[in-house]
């Protein structure tokens, strides 16, 4: 674990996703926990800029070629794709970016970091067939819908201090 992606007050996750280590009871990338569960409540609210600078913000964290940096920037993917359809009706944009997604989340596991990457998987290969399938797609975080509130959004206005 590395110092600058260590943060205590990450709470543990309902389950056992790839990145919490549960002998040690601690997340190997605590900001990267955090930053996802921020990243997918402001998505799943429809504030998809928003979700992209939670995931952005964190991947400048992490070098080339680790699942950490391959996750968050496939996810960065998936929040500028749904920003794109759903903001400029832009869906041969938001294939391009669900396209690059699925190459940066192609390896990792089912479950990483709480985000169930099967179904974000599968649901960008269902927009690329039919775009309107994302409409009222939501990511699931350690099984369950989240919804956004006030420290989801004071946690991405901080970003851009």
């Amino acid at each position: 674990m590395n110092d600058h992606t260590r943060a205590p007050d990450v709470p543990a996750p309902a389950g056992d996703p790839t990145g919490w280590n549960a002998a040690g009871e601690h997340w190997e990338h605590a900001t990267l926990r955090r930053a996802t569960v921020h990243g997918v409540a402001l998505f799943n609210a429809g504030d998809y800029h928003e979700s992209h600078d939670c995931f952005e913000d964190e991947w400048y964290n992490y070098g080339n070629g680790t699942d950490e940096s391959r996750f968050l920037h496939g996810m960065v993917q998936v929040a500028a794709g749904a920003y794109k359809h759903h903001d400029f009706e832009d869906d041969a944009g938001m294939a391009s970016l669900f396209e690059t997604a699925l190459d940066y989340l192609a390896q990792l596991p089912r479950d990483y970091y709480g985000v169930d990457l099967l179904d974000v998987r599968s649901q960008l290969t269902r927009a690329l067939e039919d775009p309107e399938a994302i409409e009222g797609w939501q990511l699931r975080l350690d099984g369950t819908i989240s919804e956004a509130n006030d420290a989801d959004y004071a946690y991405v206005e901080a970003l851009e201090h």
